[in-house]
C-alpha cells in the first residue's frame, strides 16, 4: 500500500513554553496531516535529551522526555496554575528551542505539579506495569540529582558497582524523589497514549526512531555493564564512531560504549527484544538507526580524540535479525541503511526484508549513476527528500554546485514555475517506493536556518521550531493534491466520499 508522511519532531511544533509538546499543537499537526492526505508522522527518538541536546544520546532507552509533557494539560488537571507556568523564563525566541532554559525551568514546574498529585492508585499501577525499567530509571535519576547530576561512573564505588545494600539504602532514603521521577513518566505516557490513540483514529501511523547505541552515562550501562565493552573498573575499552570520509577528515567520534554482541547472543538478544518491544508500544513502525552497524561497526580505542584509529568489527548480522523476526513478528521496521555501505550491508538489509532509505539529496551530487535516483528504486523502500541529518532541499539547491543542480533539474524536470523544491517533492511522491516521507521544512520551502542537525557538530542542533500558522488550508490542499495524484492518500469509502 502506497503511503505518504511528514517528518517532524515533536520539539519542533509551535507553542508557548519553549518547546513543542504533546498538547494542542500536536493534535493540530495530526489534523493537518489528515487534511493533507498523509498516513504517517515520522519523528525522532522520544527519550530525555543528552549530550549536545541530542535525542540520540538519551540516558534511558525507555523513558520519555519530560520536555514533551504538555503543561497546559497539567493546568487543566489542576496540578499547575497558569501563573506558575507563565512566570518561568522559557526563552525569548518562539522559533528556536533554548535547551538551557528548559533544563532550568522544567523540573521545578513538574515538581510543583507532583506536589499536588493525589492519584496514587493510578501511579502505583503504572509503576507495576513498568517494573522492567522504571524503578531502575527513577533510582538512577534520583541518585544523579543527589550527585549534582554527575555521571554514574563518578559516584561512590558501592553505588557505581550497584552493591545491593547500597541500592536498598538509596531506595529508602530517596523514596520521594524516586516517586517524583515515576510521576513524570506516568504523565508522559498518559499524554503519549492519548496522542497515539488520536493518530490511530485518523489512520495515521507513527514512525519512531531507535538509536543503535546508548550513552556511557545511561541507566542501561549502569544497570547491565556486562553487556557492554567495559573493563573491570567499568570504563569503556572501545567506543562507537564513524570512519573518516570526504566530509569529516577525522571521522565522527560518538563515544558510546560498544556492545558485547557475543554476550547478547547468549541471551537470545533479550536486551534488544525488550527495548524494541517497548518501542513497538510507542510506535507503529520503528526506524533502526545506523543499520549498517549490525553488519559491522567502527570500533575506536577509548581515550582517542578522533575516530581515525578505529577499525571495522563484525556485528551480529542475520543472527540478530532472525531474533527480531522471531521475537517481534508483529513489528514493522525501517532500516536506516545510509552511510558507508558495503555489499555485505546491502545483503543483510535485503535478507532482513526491511525497507531501506532512499534520499533524493544524495542522487545528484555527480553525473555518475546513483542508487538514490528514483529509476533504481524498488517498492520495498522509503523515499525521502532529506532527513533530519541533511540540508533542507532549499538549502541544497542554494549551496550545491551548478553542475549538480543542473543534473537534478534535468532528471526531475524541474521548472521555476513549479518551484525546484516542490518539483523534488513531486519526484519523491511519484516514486515507486511504498512510503514517501517529506520533511515539513521542505513543504514550507525553508532554507538552512531550518536544518535540524549537522552531524559531527554540537551546540547548534535540534533547536528548529516551525512558526505558528504554518498549517494553512492552502498548503494542506496542495499537499493533498500531490498525494492523491500519486495514489498515496487514504482510499475513500462510500461513507466518506463527497
Amino acid at each position: 500500500m502506497r503511503k505518504a508522511g511528514i517528518l517532524m519532531h515533536i520539539t519542533s511544533l509551535p507553542g508557548p513554553y519553549g518547546v513543542g509538546t504533546m498538547g494542542k499543537s500536536a493534535y493540530a499537526f495530526l489534523d493537518f496531516l489528515n487534511k493533507s492526505g498523509q498516513q504517517a508522522w515520522q519523528m525522532l527518538p522520544l527519550g530525555p535529551t543528552g549530550y549536545g541536546d541530542s535525542p540520540y544520546q538519551s540516558c534511558s532507552a525507555y523513558a520519555g522526555n519530560p520536555y514533551l509533557i504538555d503543561l497546559d494539560t497539567l493546568v487543566r488537571q489542576h496540578l499547575l496554575t497558569r501563573e506558575e507556568v507563565m512566570r518561568v523564563d522559557w526563552g525569548d525566541e518562539e522559533n528556536k528551542v533554548d535547551f538551557g532554559k528548559l533544563y532550568n525551568g522544567r523540573t521545578p514546574v513538574l515538581k510543583t505539579a507532583y506536589s499536588r498529585f493525589r492519584n496514587d492508585r493510578a501511579l502505583n499501577a503504572f509503576i507495576k506495569r513498568n517494573t522492567q525499567w522504571l524503578p531502575d530509571f527513577a533510582l538512577y535519576m534520583a541518585l544523579k540529582e543527589t550527585h549534582h547530576f554527575a555521571p554514574w561512573f563518578q559516584w561512590e564505588d558501592e553505588l557505581k558497582q550497584r552493591k545491593p545494600e547500597a541500592l536498598e539504602k538509596a531506595a529508602r532514603e530517596l523514596a520521594e524523589p524516586i516517586r517524583f521521577y515515576c510521576f513524570v513518566q506516568y504523565e508522559f505516557y498518559k499524554q503519549w497514549d492519548a496522542l497515539k490513540k488520536k493518530a490511530g483514529e485518523y489512520g495515521i501511523e507513527l514512525i519512531g526512531d531507535v538509536p543503535i547505541y546508548v550513552p556511557y552515562d545511561s541507566v542501561e550501562v549502569w544497570k547491565e555493564p556486562q553487556l557492554f565493552q567495559l573493563d573491570e573498573a567499568l570504563a569503556p575499552t572501545a567506543v562507537a564512531g564513524c570512519p573518516p570520509d570526504a566530509f569529516t577528515a577525522d571521522g565522527q567520534l560518538w563515544g558510546n560504549p560498544l556492545y558485547r554482541w557475543d554476550v547478547m547472543e547468549e541471551t537470545g538478544y533479550k536486551w534488544w527484544l525488550d527495548r524494541l518491544g517497548a518501542a513497538g508500544k510507542l510506535f507503529d513502525v520503528v526506524r533502526l538507526d545506523h543499520f549498517r552497524g549490525f553488519e559491522a561497526f567502527w570500533s575506536v580505542p577509548y581515550g582517542d580524540e578522533t575516530a581515525r584509529n578505529g577499525h571495522w568489527v563484525k556485528g551480529p548480522g542475520m543472527s540478530f535479525v532472525n531474533a527480531l523476526k522471531k521475537g517481534l513478528p508483529q513489528l514493522d521496521f525501517i532500516a536506516e541503511d545510509l552511510g558507508f555501505l558495503t555489499q555485505e550491508v546491502l545483503d543483510l538489509r535485503d535478507a532482513s526484508g526491511y525497507p531501506g532509505m532512499k534520499v533524493l539529496e544524495f542522487a545528484f551530487d555527480s553525473k555518475e549513476p546513483s542508487d538514490y535516483q528514483p529509476h533504481t528504486y524498488t517498492r520495498n523502500t522509503v523515499c525521502y527528500t532529506g532527513t533530519h541529518d541533511n540540508m533542507t532541499m532549499r538549502q541544497w539547491f542554494d549551496t550545491a554546485s551548478p553542475e549538480a543542480v543542473k543534473v537534478a533539474a534535468d532528471y526531475m524536470a524541474l521548472t521555476k514555475k513549479e518551484g525546484y523544491v516542490w518539483g523534488t517533492i513531486r519526484t519523491c511522491l511519484s516514486s515507486v517506493s511504498d512510503r514517501a516521507i517529506v520533511q515539513l521544512q521542505d513543504y514550507l520551502n525553508l532554507g538552512g536556518e531550518a536544518r535540524m542537525n549537522f552531524p559531527g557538530t554540537t551546540g547548534c542542533n535540534w533547536t528548529w521550531r516551525v512558526k505558528k500558522g504554518y498549517n494553512t488550508r492552502s498548503l494542506a490542499a496542495r499537499i493533498l493534491e500531490l498525494t492523491e495524484r500519486y495514489d498515496r492518500a487514504p482510499k475513500k469509502t462510500e461513507e466518506n466520499k463527497e
